[in-house]
């Protein structure tokens, strides 16, 4: 069985140096909590994932979910492990105390999410989906919507889950067909069939709450004619107790590539009584809080699915012996060198180690952003927060599983033909990782919304409040000499972003269509320079532990050399990548569509 070590001290490092989050007093409730409570959770979480979640994850992966008389069966264990998590209290940790939450900040529970993603990431989509149809119900229901279902969400004791996905309506969400007609008491019959549902179905609660997409008689066409409602798998009594079935089913299970732990089903609804949330004809807008909760949510996997691949693949560098080294031998009493030695197997643990860390930094700021536009009492500190989030959401979601499917791809490289054999895991990473590529808006979708909606739609706006920030941060660094390096990388790398956005900006007035060919790699270019500027700012976090004389120097030796890594490897890709965007978009959009 794989193993798995929660990167717990790289956590404090990144709440307690990195992002200073015990001295956020400005940040609402950030003041009822501190390190010391703060680490035994995470503790708590480390424990629990490792001990019962990770070992669940092999053998959910075999045996899969099964439909067994028109009800979902998940695999061995999963029930029982999933009543230990909400007995635990884990379901709780960031909502809001009135519905039963413990009011946690974002930025400390996306790395007990992390946590759960790495170690299974299957089980873990069932309370993730939760949180999604928590976060829309609690922005946007009324309520008596509230008072109905926040409670049971919140405590796990009921699930939730997204239904947007119609055959013929993938992205493009004007073209769903599910109807939704008043029934009188504002009650709704919803008719219509979703695809992909990720936990549609299964034996984990008694009930399961499916936020559904639909139209209504008077719909205006488009997207603005999309409404959402709740739709119960299991109707209420008065009383809030369960009463009747609903009548929505689930009609088939995918058979998917990997997360065969996790019931992903076509869901029939016919004529299933729902509620409506928010206002008629405003569902998109309450769909995009569930969404970019997913989203955060989807960057996670990416993440804790490449940190667990990497740790194993490490394990298995140690250990396993093949060849010598080109300088000579290292290991004179072995038969062979472990793997280790040799500069191919070097250059892709360090590029999985680096980014690991680097997007960890990045997701512990996505986060805090997160935290200070809902959090902070100053109202401008509230909405810049809140821009720097949307413009970093295609980057958490699009950039981060991109690069985490490689790096999983790397780690199974490691293990050589090992790799390809499932007993080692390493093939299970692959498989189930590459969902995260496609689901909750394609990374291709992620890299066009960020080049068409948070680039060019507000001129830059956003993108120039990070990079005054960025700019802010190499000028107060430029005195140091530990740092000029590095700081040198990183004014090189925003050159290089630069550049492109201002060659995308000059050609999308005249050739719109570049926008869609340079769009990935513009997102690349600002992903790569984005962990550029975390990996500076770690570098001097790391020099300010060294110098404080505390007694971890090899932690932040260590920091440092990895930040020297990124530098050298990573950070010198934006200069092709910009050579991409102003050449290669061009070719792109000449080709006609008999040329393919």
């Amino acid at each position: 069985m794989p193993i798995y070590q929660a990167p717990l001290r790289d956590y404090q490092f990144v709440l307690n140096e990195l992002l200073d989050i015990y001295n956020q007093k400005e940040l609402a409730g950030f003041d009822e909590f501190d390190a010391e409570l703060i680490d035994a959770v995470l503790q708590g979480v480390a424990d629990f994932t490792t001990d019962i979640m990770l070992p669940l994850n092999g053998s959910g992966d075999v045996e899969g979910c099964k439909l067994v008389d028109g009800k979902v069966v998940t695999p061995k264990g999963f029930i029982d492990a999933y009543q230990q998590y909400v007995d635990n209290g884990w379901a709780t940790l960031t909502c809001d105390p009135e519905y039963g939450g413990q009011g946690l900040p974002e930025v400390v529970g996306i790395f007990a999410t992390e946590m759960k993603t790495a170690t299974n990431m299957a089980f873990a989509m069932y309370p993730g989906l939760t949180h999604g149809a928590y976060a829309a119900i609690h922005a946007h229901g009324s309520d008596s919507l509230k008072r109905k279902y926040l409670d049971k969400l919140v405590s796990g004791e009921w699930t939730g889950t997204m239904n947007l996905t119609e055959s013929h309506a993938g992205t493009d969400l004007a073209l769903l067909r599910t109807k939704a007609i008043p029934v009188g008491d504002d009650m709704f019959a919803i008719t219509g069939e979703k695809i992909f549902i990720s936990s549609g179905d299964h034996d984990l609660t008694d009930n399961i709450v499916h936020l559904v997409l639909a139209k209504l008689p008077d719909a205006p066409e488009g997207v603005k004619g999309i409404s959402l409602f709740v739709v119960p798998k299991v109707l209420l009594n008065n009383d809030g107790s369960l009463g009747e079935p609903n009548s929505l089913c689930a009609a088939s299970l995918e058979h998917k590539m990997g997360i065969h732990g996790n019931s992903t089903c076509v869901m029939n609804f016919d004529g299933a009584i729902g509620e409506l949330v928010g206002e008629p004809h405003q569902g998109l807008r309450a769909m995009f809080t569930m969404m970019n909760q997913a989203r955060l949510g989807v960057g996670l996997q990416g993440l804790g699915v490449s940190e667990i691949a990497y740790q194993n693949a490490l394990a298995y560098a140690k250990d396993r012996i093949q060849g010598r080294a080109l300088s000579g031998a290292k290991q004179k009493a072995l038969t062979a060198d472990p793997i280790l030695v040799h500069g191919d197997v070097r250059r892709m643990l360090l590029s999985q180690k680096s980014f690991n860390e680097g997007a960890r930094a990045l997701m512990g700021q996505q986060a805090l952003w997160l935290d200070e536009a809902e959090r902070h009492s100053d109202p401008v500190r509230r909405k810049r927060s809140s821009q720097l989030a949307a413009l970093f959401t295609p980057i958490v979601k699009g950039f981060v599983t991109d690069q985490g499917f490689k790096a999983c791809v790397d780690a199974q490289q490691v293990f050589g033909g090992h790799g390809y054999i499932h007993e080692w895991g390493m093939e299970q990473y692959v498989r189930d990782i590459r969902i995260s590529m496609i689901y909750e808006g394609t990374n291709g979708v992620q890299a066009l919304d960020l080049v068409g909606r948070k680039i060019m739609s507000d001129r830059g706006a956003a993108l120039a409040l990070w990079s005054e920030e960025v700019k802010a941060f190499i000028q107060t660094s430029l005195d140091n000499e530990m740092l000029k390096p590095l700081v040198s990388s990183l004014m090189a790398a925003t050159t290089d972003l630069e550049k492109a956005t201002a060659i995308i900006a000059t050609e999308a007035a005249n050739k719109p269509d570049v926008i869609g060919a340079a769009s990935f790699a513009y997102m690349q270019l600002l992903g790569i320079t984005s962990l550029a500027w975390m990996w500076t700012r770690v570098a001097e976090k790391a020099l300010m532990g060294l110098e404080s004389g505390n007694a971890d120097t090899a932690f932040y030796q260590n920091k440092l050399k990895t930040a020297k890594f990124y530098m050298a490897y990573w950070a010198p890709q934006t200069r092709s990548l910009v050579k991409q965007i102003e050449s290669a978009s061009h070719v792109i959009c000449e080709f006609e569509d008999a040329d393919f």
